[in-house]
This record gives structure tokens, sequence and C-alpha cells, in this order.
């Protein structure tokens, strides 16, 4: 898959989306991949990832018509938004908290080239890092998922936020930091441990 999509391709496609369920499957076909990741790391529970994600896209629909593109990268953020509303109303719709989700719950992300032991390591790692990414503030939480889950670039993820783009580079910078950090401790119990 492609990193990013066509500012032009993109613009023509929104455009045609409103009239044309054809259009929006393409959308929907580039970034279902980038929207589920990100909703996967919020929830982690793959029933919920599935539905909240299919709430999402269709919200996308309902909502496309109000959609004004402001520019490059506009969409991903609009997008975005919703999904993180999404996820934010179901935790206060049904009252849940954030908690750490079993290994095989997690949800499948597609390589078709790892054994089953790379596969389980994956995982491990994936929940290892849902754990850890758990600790950071909440703030840093959001700014790291939406970039490295969702994909986005941080002027997107201000826009999503509601954030000045300098402040998510700091969240970023600083998230990253303590998440190094965070690891780097989590490496030395489990060496005093062996």
């Amino acid at each position: 898959m492609q990193s990013r999509l066509d500012p032009e391709r993109e613009r023509v496609l929104i455009k045609e989306a409103r009239r044309d369920p054809e259009a929006f499957r393409k959308l929907y076909d580039y970034y279902f991949p980038k929207v589920y990741a990100y909703i996967g790391y919020r929830v982690g529970r793959v029933q919920d990832i599935e539905d909240l994600t299919s709430e999402t896209f269709l919200k996308a629909i309902e909502r496309l018509d109000g959609f004004a593109c402001r520019g490059e990268g506009s969409f991903a953020a609009w997008l975005f938004r919703i999904a993180h509303n999404v996820v934010n109303d179901f935790y206060r719709r049904d009252q849940r908290t954030e908690e750490s989700v079993p290994l095989e719950d997690l949800p499948e992300l597609e390589d078709n080239t790892l054994s089953p032991a790379e596969a389980f390591l994956r995982k491990e790692r994936f929940a290892l890092l849902r754990r850890l990414l758990g600790t950071l503030p909440r703030r840093r939480q959001e700014v790291i998922t939406l970039k490295f889950f969702g994909g986005l670039r941080n002027r997107e993820i201000a826009e999503v936020l509601g954030l000045d783009e300098r402040t998510v580079a700091s969240h970023l910078c600083r998230g990253l930091e303590d998440l190094h950090r965070r690891y780097m401790d989590e490496l030395m119990r489990t060496k005093e441990r062996e």
C-alpha cells in the first residue's frame, strides 16, 4: 500500500464519492488499514475494533456532503477525528475503561509472510507496546497512536486533536522519549528475572 494518497487524486475521489459509491470504496480501501490499526490500539478487542471501524466509515459516508477540503491532509484529519470521537463515545456510552487485552484477543496485523512463531512474537510485542503506551499521559498516547498507527502527519494530528502543530511535535518527542525509557526499564527487569 502506498504511504500517501496523491492529494489531487484524493480530492477527485472525495468529489466523486458524494454520488458514486465506487469512489468512496477507493477511499475506504486506502484508509481502512490505518483506521483499523488506530482503533485497534485504542480498543484491543477484535469485535469492538470491527464494529467501531464500521461505525467510523458509516458516519463518514453520512457526513461526506458536509466535508470541506481545506488542503492536503484535511480528509485524513476529518476521518480520524470521526474515529477518535467514535472510540471516545464507545468508552463513555458503555462506561468502560481501557483495559489490558489478552494476547489471543489482540487484532491480527496482516502479514502473510510471518511464521506462526513470528506472528506470536509480533503479538507479544504489540501487547507490550500497548501496555507501555497506556502508562503515558492520555494526550501523548493519542499523538503517538495517530502518528504511528494512523500514519498521520503532525499537521493532521493537530487538526484531529485541536492542538497547535508545535504542541503535537512536543508531545510526540516527549512521548517517544518516555516510551523508550519505559521499554528499557522493562528490558532490564526482564533480564534481572532471568
